[in-house]
């Protein structure tokens, strides 16, 4: 059984002892640290806060007691249901919401849950206002309101047609030529909201489609995070030559990968990659991802004349360094695609429409499209450590061994090689050290991991 703290909220498995899980007294918990926050902050603001649900099973029963307990604390509560992660996001400004609540573990398995924080703007919260958040809750600094002050629920479910009518009115969606492409298209939405949502958007695109794993009970069909590994399903129907392109979400829809007409994967790093070859080809600038994403998206900034920066691994990280870099394009390399002129965060929808606009525009087969950009690959090892072990020392240490290259210390240690990089990282969840390592060859990756893995051995 598994809780876990951190800025961004709280997550963990449905069930068990109070504080060891996320369990209804501790979703009391955190809820009301959270509205006091935003109480604290928002002394003139509408008193009113979004709250969103993935199709977990475990969802309408977290979905009663935030509610519940928002109202408890004073606030109107704008239940949008059943909605992914981006789709709330974006009801929180469109309403002119206080914050937002969105219930959902991304893709950690069915037993998992969480509570996902947003500020007035619909972004999740700064590290420092997040520890604020932690704060409040370890002293328990609540006060709920009296009787005639308690807040009221509203239930609103049209913010799905608002988010897909936002998405098909970008500048670079070309409604159009992706209806005149008569693309076909298969869809694994791992029995979430994928599978309400993406049907409206492809129907207004004009896209034919099937949808696997399509019924939003919760129980998902497979490992719901969307890796190779777990997407055999998908691939083998894929490989009947009846589509033109295969995709993937994960259950609240901020990740997204894609498969090619002939059922290989196209690569989670690369969903990012195609997605801002196409904007930065109408729109030429900067870009931003984190330090463990691929070299790729550097490369393809850099043809276009614009600047790559590299973010802390973290959503809001990314967003943080995108403003501040004027990023036309950014997100992370598990397939999640950050759009400024729609939101700062990550929202399949919106890759989903800029990526067939460009298969529209180019006219090509997915394959040979992702044939057009630079090859890499990504291992992914780790360093299992000792109560002992002095991560801090260690990553202070291989820096100083690899000063004469490229470094690279904002999260971790990053050191970056003229052919390849390695990522060394301590894990927040676990005893651990991530080692991420990238080159022109599965071998020449995982070799580079492993040489750094001993490095870091020698020194212990």
């Amino acid at each position: 059984m598994t809780l876990i703290k951190s800025i961004s909220g709280i997550r963990g498995t449905i069930g068990g002892r109070t504080g060891d899980t996320l369990n209804p007294l501790d979703i009391v918990k955190f809820t009301t640290a959270y509205a006091t926050f935003i109480r604290r902050h928002t002394a003139e603001g509408s008193g009113k806060i979004v709250v969103g649900r993935d199709a977990r099973m475990s969802g309408q029963m977290v979905d009663s007691i935030v509610c519940g307990t928002l109202v408890g604390m004073g606030f109107d509560v704008l239940n949008i249901g059943l909605a992914t992660t981006p789709t709330t996001e974006l009801a929180v400004t469109m309403s002119g919401a206080d914050g937002g609540i969105i219930i959902t573990a991304s893709h950690n398995p069915r037993q998992w849950n969480a509570l996902k924080l947003l500020n007035a703007n619909g972004e999740f919260l700064t590290k420092d206002d997040g520890n604020e958040v932690l704060d409040i809750a370890e002293r328990e600094d609540f006060e709920y309101a009296e009787v005639d002050k308690l807040g009221k629920i509203v239930n609103d479910s049209s913010f799905d047609d608002r988010h897909i009518e936002s998405v098909l009115n970008l500048s670079l969606v070309d409604v159009e030529a992706v209806r005149k492409a008569g693309f076909k298209v298969c869809v694994d939405s791992i029995n979430s909201v994928g599978g309400v949502i993406l049907p409206k958007l492809l129907d207004r695109l004009g896209v034919e489609y099937k949808f696997l794993n399509a019924e939003p009970t919760g129980d998902f069909a497979h490992n719901p995070e969307p890796l190779e590994k777990n997407l055999t399903g998908i691939m083998d129907e894929m490989k009947s030559g009846a589509y033109d392109l295969g995709i993937v979400v994960d259950p609240d829809v901020d990740r997204l990968a894609f498969i090619c007409e002939d059922g290989r994967m196209f690569g989670e790093e690369y969903t990012l990659v195609s997605v801002a070859d196409y904007v930065l080809s109408h729109t030429p600038g900067n870009t931003v991802s984190n330090l463990s994403s691929t070299r790729a998206l550097r490369d393809v900034t850099q043809r276009y004349g614009g600047t790559y920066t590299a973010a802390a691994v973290g959503e809001v990280n990314v967003t943080t360094k995108m403003k501040e870099v004027g990023a036309v394009i950014g997100g992370e390399g598990n397939g999640g695609v950050i759009y400024p002129e729609s939101h700062y965060g990550r929202d399949a929808l919106v890759g989903i429409a800029l990526f067939l606009s460009s298969l529209a525009h180019k006219g090509c087969k997915v394959s040979e499209l992702r044939a057009t950009f630079p090859e890499y690959f990504i291992a992914k090892n780790r360093i299992d450590l000792t109560p002992s072990t002095d991560v801090d020392a260690i990553l202070v240490k291989m820096k100083e061994m690899y000063s004469n290259e490229q470094v690279n210390d904002i999260d971790g240690v990053k050191i970056d090689f003229p052919d390849k990089w390695v990522h060394l990282r301590k894990s927040n969840t676990e005893p651990i050290i991530r080692v991420y390592s990238e080159a022109s060859t599965i071998e020449a990756a995982d070799a580079l991991g492993k040489q750094i893995m001993q490095v870091v051995y020698d020194m212990q």
